[in-house]
């Protein structure tokens, strides 16, 4: 029985899809000319109702109480009453109110002198209108108006039927019109609400792309402002030192041309995978896989760079350091790698900078001091200047609830940063 429930389901899909298409092709050849189906529903009223009351006379059959109870018109004086009833359904949506005024006087009107029409279903069509289309402060009005109007009806055939039920058939035809315009426009204003939130989604999911790909891009612009700029300050300083120590001691120079050589490299390499995060993928990669992001075990051979360039560095952790995860290795690198680039730039070679890197209570703290620039030379910069570098410090422990406060400490300069260890959005 399952499999047979299935079959009939799966047959009645294709058929709903059709209808759907074929009412979705309704709807948009009613927007593109709205007249042509108003004019139908004319013509339909005219061929269904109008049409049988010109070939027979209204009452030719029912009752002989019945008949006589109405006023019988001729053929032109039918339909001119037809005209008045059915005419202004044409305006039934760009005018809904108008046209349910005019219905409901020629109704009223033709009701007064005894005169009963098929035609009268036009009123019905009209409240139907009124509610799917007009103003919702229109109503009342309206509904008092149909009240007064088919309450006449009911006096005029209480002579053949009850006034209570000829008005509680009449009221009940009248709210079903009223309840199905209701109906009709709750529906729609329901769907132009999900149509509007899903535009609305939509542009609020290319904001999201456009505010990722921005902070991508910052990001990579972060990265590549660490690598450049700590690996060209050491270039720079070791270049220096070979030029003096070229003529006095030339094996020196030469370590010092070596040294450059192995930084650049070195800087190459790691450009390379900053950028290459910023190329499509377009299928698997041919080359060799990209090398990892750095992380702590990678500052032993940082600070060997920085001391090749001439700075004395004094480097040592507490705290169980191996068991961070490698994004916060990778954040503990960078602001590592800013500051031993900023001391060798503003102390210069011959100084001495003492780092630690303590992980504490759920805390980490790092903390890089040096001693000044040894006498007499000053700082090649403003000790107190605070450039991209030291802000790209504070943005990196914001991601983990930390900061970073950075100032004179004696004759030298210090940096502290402290990060939040405690695990986001508890234990799961």
């Amino acid at each position: 029985m399952t499999s047979v429930a299935s079959d009939d389901l799966s047959g009645t899909e294709p058929l709903v899809a059709r209808l759907g298409r074929a009412g979705q092709r309704l709807r948009h050849a009613d927007r593109a000319r709205p007249w042509v189906l108003d004019t139908a529903v004319v013509v339909l009223v005219l061929l269904l109702f109008c049409l049988p009351d010109l070939l027979h006379a209204v009452g030719g059959d029912g009752p002989h109480r019945f008949r006589a109870a109405f006023t019988r018109l001729s053929a032109a004086g039918t339909a001119a009453a037809q005209a008045g009833l059915v005419l202004p359904l044409l305006w039934r949506r760009r005018a809904p109110a108008v046209a349910f005024g005019a219905v409901t006087a020629v109704f009223v009107l033709q009701w007064s002198i005894g005169v009963a029409l098929r035609a009268d279903v036009a009123l019905f069509v009209a409240l139907y209108s009124l509610a799917l289309h007009g103003r919702l402060r229109q109503l009342p009005w309206a509904c008092a108006a149909l009240a007064g109007a088919l309450g006449l009806v009911a006096v005029r055939v209480s002579v053949a039927v009850p006034a209570g039920d000829a008005l509680f058939f009449l009221l009940s035809t009248a709210t079903a019109a009223l309840a199905l315009g209701l109906m009709i426009r709750i529906r729609r204003a329901q769907l132009a609400g999900l149509r509007e939130r899903a535009a609305r989604l939509e542009v609020e999911r290319d904001q999201r792309g456009r505010l990722a790909v921005a902070a991508e891009r910052t990001r990579v612009a972060r990265e590549m402002h660490d690598i450049v700029g700590h690996n060209l300050s050491v270039i720079i300083t070791l270049a220096d030192a070979g030029a003096y120590a070229t003529a006095a001691a030339p094996e020196r120079g030469q370590e010092a041309l070596r040294l450059i050589g192995d930084t650049g490299r070195q800087a190459l390499s790691e450009l390379r995978r900053v950028l290459g995060v910023l190329r499509e993928a377009d299928g698997p990669r041919a080359g060799p896989e990209l090398s990892p992001q750095p992380g702590l075990k990678d500052v032993d051979a940082l600070c060997e760079g920085v001391r090749a360039a001439g700075l004395e560095v004094v480097y040592r952790t507490a705290g169980d350091v191996d068991s961070l995860d490698s994004g916060v290795q990778l954040t503990v690198y960078r602001i590592v790698q800013e500051a031993l680039t900023n001391t060798l730039k503003h102390a210069g070679a011959g100084s001495r900078a003492n780092l630690s890197v303590v992980v504490a209570d759920a805390r980490l703290t790092i903390a890089v001091q040096d001693s000044g620039p040894p006498a007499p030379a000053g700082r090649a910069g403003p000790a107190n200047e605070e450039g991209h570098g030291l802000v790209g410090m504070r943005e990196r422990a914001a991601l983990y609830g930390g900061h970073v406060s950075a100032g004179p400490a004696g004759p030298g300069w210090a940096v502290r940063a402290v990060l939040d260890l405690t695990p986001r959005g508890g234990s799961g």
